[in-house]
């Protein structure tokens, strides 16, 4: 056996038995994103929300050690530390409470005292868990897979829900049997509130964009697995012309494009930089926030962008293949709200239209079903009430601890 695999397998059975033996430490929190990414998405709603009322609880955010120094960059105050590292043992397995927005590996034990916190990180459009009809991933099979999802949703203690839409089909596809919160996505609180103040957006453009004026169109698609060249090499070829979507534009308007990080430096925007930007690091919210018009395909994106009551575009000029994708749709997409372009002279016909008009009427009535399925719960408090639960929670440990035997 390789001495990485011994290293490994001692580094499992330490944290178990830690998790088995030790008692929780009050009030400390372990944050995670995407398995280790740099802080954002729900988690990082919650952390800001609970620091903000408890700023004396040990809040700590564990990263993978390659983007360990750009987490720190971007968050100097807060305490993070690199995933499964020895400070990461000393932590994961005795914290109060785990947030986090993925899954965590099955090896994991959780101490009966930790109180998981499973947050998600989006309304589902494509098929996911035990409702994935067949499963081709390298190292593992569809029952396998199945099997490992259900027992990562063991450990949840509650699960946050968008929707009731995605609360239905979460109990189903994660066979999670524990406790709802029917909150609304924490990071979705700030499209919401700051929606409503026109002075922090024109902030916000000032800052992207570099001006207040003009519209602002967001492309974001989502990601697709054809492009994947080879190991370590990616690339996206835009399903449009830029010099055709710049001619359509006002001299002030910026087309965004919110591509997956692996694919942004393949993109090519070369004698269009004054009107296009290539948007990678900035905060999602930011870009829904400013834009006046999405554009997307099959992302995700669209539940959220829905609360901002904005028009959008659906450009999936792949439909037909992605159609055939093996996880399918649970989501009915002739119900999108905004017209459906599978081609580019279509797609240039459909964004002038909103340019000089500003919407597509005709869509208004889609738009309110759509909004009343998907966007009701979002009230713009799901940060607070995560931490109003989690205070609940350390007070009810603590009357438990004090309690006479």
């Amino acid at each position: 056996m390789a001495v990485k695999n011994i290293i490994s397998l001692v580094y499992r059975k330490l944290f178990n038995l830690i998790a088995i033996l030790c008692p929780v430490r009050k009030h400390v929190v372990l944050f995670e994103a995407f398995n280790g990414k740099v802080p954002t998405d729900n988690p990082l709603y919650v952390y800001q929300a609970l620091q903000a009322a408890h700023p004396d609880w040990h809040l700590v955010w564990g990263v993978k050690q390659r983007l360990l120094a750009e987490a720190k960059r971007q968050y100097p105050q807060m305490t993070i530390i690199p995933r499964f590292s020895l400070q990461w043992l000393w932590v994961a397995p005795v914290a109060e409470f785990w947030v986090l927005n993925a899954r965590l590996p099955y090896w994991l034990r959780k101490n009966s005292k930790t109180t998981y916190i499973q947050t998600w990180h989006g309304t589902p459009l494509k098929r996911l868990g035990i409702d994935i009809p067949n499963v081709s991933m390298p190292g593992t099979d569809t029952e396998q897979y199945r099997q490992n999802f259900t027992t990562e949703s063991r450990r949840w203690d509650y699960l946050i829900a968008p929707n009731q839409f995605s609360k239905d089909i979460f109990r189903r596809a994660f066979d999670f049997h524990n406790q709802f919160l029917d909150y609304g996505y924490p990071r979705n609180d700030r499209l919401v509130n700051q929606a409503k103040d026109p002075q922090a957006l024109a902030a916000i453009k000032q800052k992207i964009i570099g001006h207040k004026t003009g519209k602002v169109i967001l492309y974001a698609p989502t990601w697709r697995d054809d492009y994947f060249i080879r190991k370590g090499m990616y690339k996206m070829n835009l399903p449009f012309s830029l010099s055709k979507v710049v001619n359509a534009l006002g001299k002030d308007d910026v087309l965004i494009i919110r591509p997956h990080y692996l694919v942004a430096e393949s993109i090519n925007i070369h004698g269009f930089e004054a009107q296009v930007k290539v948007c990678v690091d900035e905060d999602i919210d930011d870009l829904y926030l400013i834009s006046d018009l999405l554009i997307t395909d099959y992302s995700s994106v669209m539940f959220d962008y829905a609360i901002l009551n904005r028009p959008m575009l659906f450009y999936p000029y792949d439909l037909a293949h992605y159609q055939g994708d093996i996880r399918g749709f649970y989501f009915d997409y002739d119900k999108v709200p905004g017209p459906v372009v599978t081609n580019e002279l279509d797609f240039v016909s459909a964004l002038e239209q909103f340019l000089s008009q500003g919407n597509y009427p005709a869509y208004a009535a889609k738009m309110t079903a759509f909004r009343q399925q998907f966007t009701t719960w979002e009230k713009g408090t799901a940060s607070e009430r995560v931490v109003a639960l989690m205070e609940a929670e350390a007070n009810k440990k603590a009357v438990k601890v004090t309690e006479p035997s």
